[in-house]
């Protein structure tokens, strides 16, 4: 199990947690950290875990702020036949692991399983935030074969066979802004590979007051439309056809949504914005100006 996490040392107790918990049925496993914290933050918080739990944890540091250096350090430190990836921010559910498990051997050639993401608001959290339909990803019957919409790091189960030798398994030059998961499935799918999903193997990801504003959700979907942009600039993904639809969304979303800005509740203009933010990405980035370069 690898976990790479980055100056969180209490959300990443909750989640180490979380897998001391978990119900092994059939199976062992150990759990590898990687900190992205070169000031080595959670080395404390795993030594602690190493000393009172029964589960074998590997503790390594990536000083190099990068997410995807993190996961590929992560990876190769990962001994077992298969490799499960949770974020510092999540915490399972008690049946998770078992759960991911049963579908993967169940499921014939399929390269991995992925689980639901359940936003988890703590008290004090904006109400706007609590009807803002956008946190809420889509949910599928377990056995689903799932598409790129889908697809994701924070809850998955996967083959240790896919990480071929003398590979970029997750992209650096994704590693600031992010989007490295986005890439790693966009040349999984095109390789063939088929990824099932799980409804049972849930995971909570606890929203932090950092994410309570409109502007961080607004730059989320900047940055997602930049990556998006970049990869059709570059014939990865998509065609100009996505793009002249985008930039037409954006001057539709401006002309006629941007008098009624101010009647719409905070939850629904937010979604404007997000829609904006996004088109904008695309368009900009494809013409080669991307509006964003840092990871959000």
């Amino acid at each position: 199990m690898c976990v790479c996490t980055f100056q969180r040392p209490a959300l990443l107790r909750r989640l180490l947690d979380g897998v001391a918990a978990q119900e092994a049925d059939g199976f062992t496993f150990d759990v590898v950290v990687v900190d992205n914290d070169r000031e080595r933050s959670s080395e404390v918080v795993v030594g602690d875990f190493a000393t009172t739990r029964s589960v074998a944890i590997t503790y390594d540091c990536e000083p190099e702020q990068n997410i995807s250096l993190a996961r590929n350090r992560a990876i190769r430190n990962a001994t077992g036949n298969l490799v499960a990836l949770i974020d510092d921010d999540e915490c399972p559910v008690g049946t998770w692991l078992r759960d991911l498990h049963r579908v993967l051997v169940g499921g014939g050639d399929a390269s991995g399983v992925l689980g639901p993401v359940v936003p988890e608001l703590p008290p004090g959290a904006p109400t706007w935030l609590r009807r803002a339909g956008f946190l809420h990803r889509d949910r599928h019957p377990t056995g689903t074969v799932i598409n790129a919409r889908d697809a994701r790091t924070g809850n998955l189960l996967l083959h240790r066979s896919i990480f071929t030798e003398h590979q970029q398994w997750f992209n650096p030059a994704f590693g600031r802004m992010g989007g490295e998961d986005s890439d790693f499935f966009a040349r999984q799918f095109r390789s063939g590979a088929r990824y099932l999903w799980c409804d049972e193997a849930e995971v909570f990801e606890l929203l932090p007051p950092e994410r309570w504003t409109a502007s961080y959700h607004v730059k989320r979907m900047l940055v997602s439309g930049t990556i998006s942009g970049q990869r059709m600039r570059t014939g990865k993904g998509g065609s100009t056809r996505l793009v002249i639809r985008n930039l037409a969304l954006l001057l539709a979303c401006l002309v006629a949504m941007a008098p009624a800005l101010l009647l719409l509740p905070k939850h629904l203009w937010v979604r404007v914005f997000q829609k904006l933010a996004y088109c904008g990405g695309v368009v900009t980035a494809f013409c080669g100006l991307p509006l964003i370069k840092g990871r959000a």
